[in-house]
Order: structure tokens, then sequence, then C-alpha cells
């Protein structure tokens, strides 16, 4: 009777046992789904706020825009601006529609130059993809001598310092555009292949240019305005 009964009892311990990890795991199963579902939670609700953010930031800015270029349309300070710019700034005469048209013209440049890129990225993707990356540094590197070159020393070493770290990461990063281009010809592939997704970026391109005209008109009244060139400069920053 001992005998059977030691003999019984190690396999009943097994079996206890083996249904005591079933349970542990079946409940860190339960746990790590229910850890995900709260994760997944935080996510969309941390998205929805960044975009609430990103939302109000563009209409606050969009009516900026829109009363700086309204101030000066047609009719100087319409709106009543000037009052307080009078006496620390200089006083400038001027018009939105003066200087509107250039503006105009040079962000239909820029839509314009950007689609030959797009084109041109299709293409030779990889060649472009370098280019883009080193014409920063360039720009930054550009904008620093003019900085010198206007005395405007402080902005000079400020950009040349951007243009250096700028530098410091295309060499760090240059290595791995090959696998980057590799993933956006994929990306590229998968999204051809869903209508909605381009009806969505037909959309946003309807937008941005809709959102360069606002741009350039208030710009054209931030220029058009009574400050001085250095608060029209900051403004326009």
């Amino acid at each position: 009777m001992s005998d059977s009964t030691n003999s019984a009892s190690p396999s009943s311990d097994y079996a206890s046992i083996s249904s005591g990890d079933q349970s542990l795991q079946r409940s860190r199963r339960s746990g790590d789904g229910g850890t995900r579902a709260i994760v997944r939670e935080s996510r969309h609700w941390h998205d929805i706020f960044w975009s609430a953010i990103f939302v109000i930031h563009l209409i606050c800015l969009g009516f900026v825009l829109a009363v700086l270029g309204l101030n000066r349309f047609r009719i100087s300070d319409r709106l009543n601006i000037d009052r307080y710019t009078q006496g620390f700034l200089e006083n400038h005469k001027g018009l939105t529609e003066d200087y509107w048209p250039l503006y105009a013209v040079a962000g239909g440049i820029g839509v314009f130059i950007s689609w030959v890129w797009s084109l041109l990225l299709g293409s030779y993707a990889n060649e472009m993809m370098k280019v883009s990356v080193h014409i920063l540094t360039t720009y930054l590197a550009v904008v620093s001598v003019l900085c010198f070159w206007c005395r405007q020393f402080f902005w000079g070493g400020a950009f040349a310092i951007g243009a250096l770290l700028q530098f410091l990461y295309v060499v760090s990063v240059i290595d791995r555009l090959p696998f980057t281009m590799l993933v956006l010809r994929k990306a590229l592939k998968l999204v051809w292949g869903l209508p909605k997704v381009i009806m969505v970026a037909h959309a946003f391109t309807v937008f941005m240019l809709l959102w360069m005209s606002l741009w350039s008109f208030g710009a054209s009244g931030v220029v058009a305005s009574s400050m001085g060139d250095e608060g029209r400069w900051w403004l326009l920053v």
C-alpha cells in the first residue's frame, strides 16, 4: 500500500504543478493582453491629443496670418493695428497686394520644384536622397555666410553651428540611406494599391496649396506693415 501511495504521489504532484503552470501562463497571457489593451488605449488618446494641438496651432496661426494680411489689404492699417507699434518701431507705408504677387510666384515656383523633385525621386531615388540630405547643410552654411556679411554675428554663429551639427548627422546616417530607400519603395508599392490613401494624399496636396496661399497673403501683410526690419523679420520667422 505504501509503495502504491508513494508511486501515485509523484504523478499527482506533477499534474498539480503542470496545471498550476498552465493557469499561471493563462494569467500572464490575460495580463499581457490587458496591458497591451491599456497601451493601445493610451497611444490612441496620445495621438488624439497631439493631433488636436496641431490643429489648434494651425487655426491660430492661420487666423494671425489672415489678420496681418487684411490689415494692409487695399487700405493702409484697415484694422488699426499700427497703434500698437507706433513709437518704438519705424513707420512703413505699404499694401499687401504690393508684395503678394511676389510671394505667390515664389510659392508657385516652390511647388513646381517639389513636383519635379518627386518625379526625379521616383526615377533616381538614391541620388536624389543624397542630394536632399546634403542640401540642408549647404543651405545653413549659405545663410550663415550671409548673416556674417550683414554683420549679424550672433545669427551667423548660430547657423554655422547648425550647419556643423547637420553635417555630423549626415555623416552618421549616410550609410543607412540604401535601406531607407528600399523601405520607401516597398511603402510606395503598397500605397499605390490603396485608392483611398491616394485620395487622402490628393486632398492633403490641395490643403497645402490653400495654406501656401494664406501664408503668402499673411507674409505680404507682415512685409507691408509699419514695423521695422527687425520686427518684420521676427514675425516672418
